[in-house]
């Protein structure tokens, strides 16, 4: 191999590292939820390229100041935020932003949120408590979002409209199971997002 065609093929980025695809519309959407209800595992399961991960060990410097309800188990944290991409057709990009659970960390969703259209509200029904305060937020924010039921398998399973009454959500807000393991289940709780998106604007057009 020659050296022009050498560095050519240096300067030139794989097809699956290109952010966005020639004629393609590239939108953010953020994925939040409490610790441990499976945003890190979503944005892997979902995304095409691999993800950025900002994955680290907890350690004893967080204990007393962390609050993790229901997730002692867990061993690691996201300390910063999860990176991937989905492309829903050949003109739209998704680019999925993970957000840390930890409370310490949510001063980075100021960041983090810069620009979203909306978000996937990921909920554990072992631990529903911990999904207020996000949805508080989001509310606050005025970002539209839908709330996506993480179907853990020994999670307990309650009807879709007792879940709406539970979190306090308005008829409009959209309500779907989802398994965050699972690539498919994952890309149509982000469809469901979309379409919501797609009604609201909808309706916010003059006619």
């Amino acid at each position: 191999m020659d050296y022009a065609s050498s560095e050519a093929s240096l300067a030139s980025p794989r097809g699956t590292d290109v952010l966005l695809p020639h004629g393609a519309r590239g939108v953010k959407v953020v994925v939040v939820g409490g610790f441990g209800v499976g945003k890190t595992t979503m944005v892997g399961a979902v995304s095409e390229i691999k993800p950025l991960t900002t994955e680290e060990n907890m350690t004893q410097a967080g204990v007393g100041i962390d609050n993790n309800p229901g997730a002692a188990g867990k061993s690691t944290t996201t300390v910063a935020m999860d990176f991937g991409r989905i492309s829903i057709n050949e003109e739209l990009v998704l680019y999925l932003f993970g957000t840390p659970g930890q409370e310490r960390f949510w001063f980075l969703w100021n960041g983090i949120f810069e620009g979203a259209l909306g978000a996937v509200v990921l909920v554990d029904t072992r631990r529903i408590e911990v999904c207020f305060e996000v949805i508080t937020r989001l509310e606050d924010r005025r970002v539209p979002f839908v709330v996506a039921v993480n179907t853990f398998p020994e999670a307990p399973q309650y009807p879709l409209p007792e879940l709406r009454t539970a979190l306090a959500l308005g008829e409009s807000v959209p309500i779907v199971t989802c398994d965050a393991r699972d690539r498919a289940s994952c890309r149509d709780a982000l469809l469901s997002l979309m379409v919501y998106l797609c009604t609201l604007a909808a309706q916010e057009t003059p006619v």
